[in-house]
């Protein structure tokens, strides 16, 4: 079954269901217990005319069988072609008229299922949230998640060339860093960290790491003190001078570590305080950080670092994503079972994922309804109309044969009343 292409030409495939076969089948059925039928009243037409009593009534009957089922039997083959080949006006509707018919399905789809209530509404009686975490949870679901995720992840990097990634830090990157001025920006993003404290953590491991690194390393501090003293003192002097000076660095750095409100993280934070102030308002002080931001950004290793920490990265990623035991995978699989587990158990987080899912789905109906509704009209549009008209009959076809045995019957039965009538009158 093929479909015209109306812009190029050329003859596309329609889709064919694999229940085709059987339609086909229930469809011959019906359609030969209909035309069964016709012959049934016709052949006791035949064999009851110009009786009277009984077999007039049955006449009668048989008659209006006839009448009914060829009407019945024109107006459902109208809908899908000419009834015997003849151009009777206002027949074969679907094959002329299948871009009327798109538009208005179009418009009826748009109408009443793309729309913000109902797309709300379906997404939260149905629990999505839920019935994904049950599915996650179900079977080997997160795993085979994970290796198809996995390898396109993998593919997807390994792709990646070393060039394209020197072109974007060198042509993108930089020139537009270069160009936009970053210290009123720096300067608000540094304010925020000041005023939430969030600096406090970096304080206290920097502090903790100097403090063991100075107490692990007496021999480098004394000789670094050493060195730095004059010539002309002794070295028995320089040396109990250079451990004295160890000693009181590791106890300051100790006190630092461990009082919250010591004068020195008061002095920090100030300064920090004041340079955030200082790059938002301060000409001079971002003129400073942008000549600064320039000569670094300038250097020749800034792309060739950023293309080796990125190459580096990539290739890391790509062998844990590539190893089926590898850790990345493992705690990934781990990782959706918990949210599946949780998707399920815990109902108010299963809302909040609801409620998210319906807003999304309502903001790509609400701006974007319309233009995904005119691929019905579209796709009809470049279907050819005789094809068009055998596929819907062929998944339509069979309830609308009882129509004709319909109209058999109540033509039969009507044409008996009638017949009733007019004797008894």
């Amino acid at each position: 079954m093929t479909i015209a292409d109306g812009r190029s030409g050329l003859a596309i495939p329609m889709a064919e269901g694999p229940g085709d076969a059987a339609r086909l089948r229930g469809l011959r059925r019906m359609k030969l217990l209909a035309l069964s039928l016709l012959l049934l009243a016709a052949l006791v037409y035949l064999f009851t005319r110009d009786r009277e009593g009984v077999l007039g009534y049955v006449n009668a009957g048989a008659e209006a069988a006839m009448v009914g089922a060829i009407a019945d039997w024109f107006a459902v083959t109208a809908l899908f072609r000419h009834p015997m080949g003849l151009p009777i006006p206002h027949t074969a509707i679907i094959p002329n008229r299948k871009e009327s018919l798109g538009a208005s399905l179009q418009e009826f789809v748009a109408e009443n299922f793309l729309r913000e209530e109902v797309v709300r509404e379906r997404i939260v009686t149905t629990k999505v949230a839920a019935r994904a975490g049950s599915w996650l949870v179900e079977g080997d679901h997160a795993q085979r998640l994970v290796d198809i995720g996995s390898r396109v992840l993998a593919d997807g990097l390994g792709r990646v060339k070393e060039s394209d990634v020197a072109a974007v830090v060198e042509e993108a990157i930089i020139p537009r860093m270069l160009d936009e001025p970053l210290s009123p920006m720096a300067g608000q993003l540094l304010g925020e960290v000041v005023r939430d404290g969030a600096h406090v953590g970096a304080v206290d491991l920097m502090l903790t790491e100097l403090h063991r690194w100075l107490s692990s390393n007496q021999e480098e501090v004394t000789s670094l003190v050493g060195q730095r003293a004059p010539w002309w003192t002794p070295i028995w002097l320089d040396e109990r001078v250079a451990g004295r000076i160890h000693v009181e660095a590791v106890e300051w750095v100790a006190e630092i570590r461990d009082t919250p409100n010591h004068l020195a993280r008061q002095a920090l934070d100030k300064w920090l305080a004041q340079l955030a102030q200082d790059l938002q308002h301060n000409s001079a002080t971002q003129e400073r950080a942008e000549r600064l931001k320039h000569r670094l950004l300038t250097q020749p290793q800034v792309a060739a670092t950023s293309i080796a920490v990125w190459d580096a990265l990539r290739r890391a990623l790509v062998g844990s994503l590539q190893d089926p035991d590898g850790l990345v995978r493992r705690r990934a699989v781990e990782e959706l079972l918990a949210l599946g587990t949780r998707l399920m158990s815990d109902d108010a987080m299963g809302e909040r994922v609801d409620a998210i899912l319906a807003d999304i789905a309502a903001y790509v109906v609400d701006h974007y309804g319309h233009d995904l509704a005119t691929i019905i009209s579209a796709t009809v549009n470049r279907w050819d109309g005789q094809e068009t008209a055998e596929r819907i009959e062929l998944h339509v076809g069979r309830d609308l044969q009882f129509i004709r045995i319909n109209g058999t019957v109540v033509g039969g039965l009507a044409g008996l009343a009638i017949h009733a009538v007019a004797s008894a009158l």
